[in-house]
């Protein structure tokens, strides 16, 4: 085989790939579920819904640009980590959909202050900038909110319907 066929081989496969990668279908939240909690895990881009104490789905999330360490003050571009509520739903956002987090708590205002900074606010679960949704699952493989937690259009939809106001969400390192 020539370097030519060599290369060409590799780029049919990548596209194959790719494309497989995009329109492969994932699993989809059982009609019905009620979440009762959510766990983030920061370090593994995951975000896990539970139902009755069980493990029910796991959505693969990209974070703030600046994805190690805890949210320190507005504009870092980093994901809080800490114990918050889903306190907001907001169906028009101008990331398709979004569920809002009780981001700054006690200790994150009192952090932010002894620095001199406002902690910021505004961290939501929300899916891809509008007008941006064909993008799907491509935007997990790089962080680039400003230190929300996003997930594709059709995630959020599962997660908007299935998560009532108050539900507990840790966000861990």
């Amino acid at each position: 085989m020539t370097r030519k066929q060599i290369f060409s081989f590799i780029a049919v496969a990548a596209c194959i790939a790719v494309t497989v990668y995009y329109i492969y279908p994932e699993p989809k939240l059982p009609v019905g579920t009620q979440i009762d909690k959510l766990v983030v895990l920061k370090s593994e881009r995951k975000l896990l819904a539970y139902s009755g104490g069980e493990l029910v789905k796991t959505y693969t999330i990209a974070l703030g640009r600046s994805p190690e360490g805890d949210k320190e003050y507005e504009a870092d571009k980093k994901t809080p980590v800490g114990s918050y509520i889903i306190n907001d739903k907001n169906p028009n956002s101008a990331y398709y959909k979004n569920l809002g987090v009780s981001y700054p708590n006690s200790e994150d205002i009192r952090y932010a202050k002894s620095m001199g900074k406002s902690p910021g606010g505004d961290i939501k679960i929300h899916g891809l900038r509008n007008g941006t949704g064909f993008i799907s699952k491509f935007h997990r493989w790089f962080d680039w909110t400003m230190g929300c937690m996003a997930i594709t259009d059709t995630e959020i939809d599962e997660l908007y319907s299935a998560v009532p106001l108050g539900t507990p969400i840790e966000i861990r390192p």
